[in-house]
């Protein structure tokens, strides 16, 4: 696992043209990958056995940062996924866009003009069907700072505020023991680690797994079967796989400065990017692909997403 390894792509797999596109999905049992644009309020689907030409695209009510499936789907959940929207988790109708909420974040007790002022951003299920997300200033209302905070939704609906204050909270996942999770926190620069306790779902002990120890920003990632996350480096027109111990051991060089998150689909990692926020047209040509989706063979598959869990 030590050796370095390293990847180039040269083109884009989806030549779509987004704005900030996130929340890579490979929805396995419907051979669909599907991941959202943000700032746009887009929903996009892919039917993996047809290729481009299936991609299909429903406008969502709400910024939507990251989906997740339902694995004990009832009569009403019907074509629905569970997600993080602009205030809190909802429901999300993957066909028409229809969002309803199941807990929207903010209270009184937040004060006025909270929920204008945030919105939820990357996360991820754990193995008990919880979903773990976290909410950022918006920055179409405000430049993001100190003032985000990582939530929990229970299957029974509670929702509980597991960390404050992270800035612009991304990547989420777990260790093949179910013992350790991790969180970055995209302006520090770094991807934290936690105790976890599987059974409770309470997190202890944070302490910095991995520090770009660049003026770059890590941004989601996925995890493979090996133990290792694979993080977009924002800025940096790189995805660069860690290893257990927190060491660099491989990395894919892309054609955008702007990549935001990857997700397995089988050996391959489809990779989300981020327009540039410069005139695409200005950029030298190998970087020039912003807000687009690309793919890369790396010989390792991906840990399975987990789904949420209704009581």
């Amino acid at each position: 696992m030590s050796e370095f390894r390293r990847w180039t792509v040269h083109e884009a797999y989806l030549d779509i043209a987004g704005t900030l596109l996130e929340g890579p999905y490979h929805d396995v049992a419907n051979n669909e990958f599907r991941f959202v644009d943000i700032w746009d309020h887009k929903l996009y689907r892919l039917d993996l056995a047809k290729g481009p030409s299936s991609l299909t695209v429903v406008d969502t009510a709400a910024a939507i940062g990251v989906t997740a499936n339902i694995a004990n789907p009832g009569p009403d959940d019907a074509d629905q996924l569970v997600v993080g929207a602009k205030h809190g988790f909802a429901r999300l109708n993957r066909s028409t866009g229809n969002l309803s909420y199941i807990r929207e974040a903010w209270g009184e007790t937040d004060g006025p003009g909270k929920a204008e002022l945030m919105r939820f951003n990357d996360g991820a299920v754990d193995r008990h069907g919880r979903f773990w997300a976290g909410a950022m200033n918006d920055p179409k209302v405000k430049s993001p700072g100190p003032e985000g905070v990582l939530f929990r939704l229970d299957p029974d609906l509670s929702l509980h505020r597991m960390l404050a204050p992270v800035t612009i909270p991304n990547g989420i996942g777990w260790n093949a023991s179910d013992d350790t999770m991790y969180l970055t926190d995209s302006p520090t620069g770094r991807i934290f680690a936690f105790d976890y306790d599987a059974t409770t779902g309470a997190i202890s002990n944070r302490r910095v797994h991995f520090d770009l120890g660049e003026a770059l920003e890590p941004d989601g990632f996925a995890m493979d079967v090996e133990g290792c996350i694979w993080s977009a480096i924002y800025g940096g027109a790189k995805v660069v796989r860690i290893s257990p111990a927190g060491q660099v051991i491989g990395q894919i060089d892309l054609p955008t400065r702007n990549p935001t998150c990857p997700a397995f689909v089988g050996t391959e990692l489809f990779i989300t990017s981020a327009k540039d926020d410069r005139d695409d047209e200005r950029l030298p040509q190998s970087v020039r692909y912003g807000g687009r989706v690309f793919r890369v063979d790396v010989g390792v598959r991906g840990v399975p997403k987990n789904e949420f869990h209704f009581e």
